[in-house]
């Protein structure tokens, strides 16, 4: 498993909230153990006090996607790597329950934490996923969604740096009202045109031969 793959753990916990709709998803345990999708073992260990937790990191994991959303790199560094420092992981091989055509192990990279609780492995191992990212890609690759009110996070892996929205409704949506208003600014300045014309209509004087 690269490491870049760990990046999504922070898109999905980020994206619990949206908070310019005042929804918020991580109101349970429950809600909190299906973050960590797959990893049932560390999902286990969620209890009803790591969603307060959970919240709190999520506030932090925002704030990076914020600050490089808003070409401030130096603060999205910083803010990330006080996470890394608060949350620390330690890179490992691995090659269990993984197997290649040969039957041998297939040696990546996995992040072994040793977390105190759910929250603190589960922030290690986002925060660890949105370095690699960060220092693979960029720092403007980390953004959040151009399609007000959603503001979702994602990650910007385009060949050309182009992403803008976290998902293709939101760019159809998007790409919809941008039409509208353009039909709409289209019919009023048609309009506009119009009165203008029958105003200098009425208000040339008429000149007798």
């Amino acid at each position: 498993m690269e490491l870049a793959y760990y990046s999504d753990y922070a898109v999905r916990l980020v994206n619990t909230e949206e908070p310019a709709r005042n929804k918020d998803s991580l109101t349970s345990v429950e809600a909190v153990r299906e973050l960590f999708g797959a990893n049932g073992q560390a999902a286990r260990r969620a209890t009803d006090a790591d969603v307060t937790r959970f919240r709190s990191v999520r506030g932090r994991l925002r704030s990076v996607f914020e600050a490089a959303d808003g070409g401030d790199e130096t603060l999205a560094v910083d803010l990330l790597n006080s996470l890394l420092l608060e949350f620390p992981v330690s890179p490992q091989i691995s090659g269990h329950d993984i197997r290649d055509e040969d039957g041998k192990p297939d040696w990546h990279m996995h992040l072994a934490d040793h977390p105190s609780n759910a929250t603190a492995g589960y922030a290690a191992i986002a925060a660890m996923g949105l370095a690699f990212h960060l220092t693979s890609y960029g720092v403007d690759r980390l953004g959040l969604c151009e399609a007000s009110p959603c503001r979702n996070a994602y990650l910007d892996t385009s060949t050309n740096r182009s992403r803008r929205y976290c998902s293709d409704r939101c760019a159809t949506r998007a790409n919809v009202a941008a039409y509208r208003a353009r039909k709409r600014l289209e019919t009023e300045r048609a309009a506009d045109t119009g009165r203008s014309a029958e105003t200098a209509q009425v208000t040339t004087p008429r000149t007798d031969r």
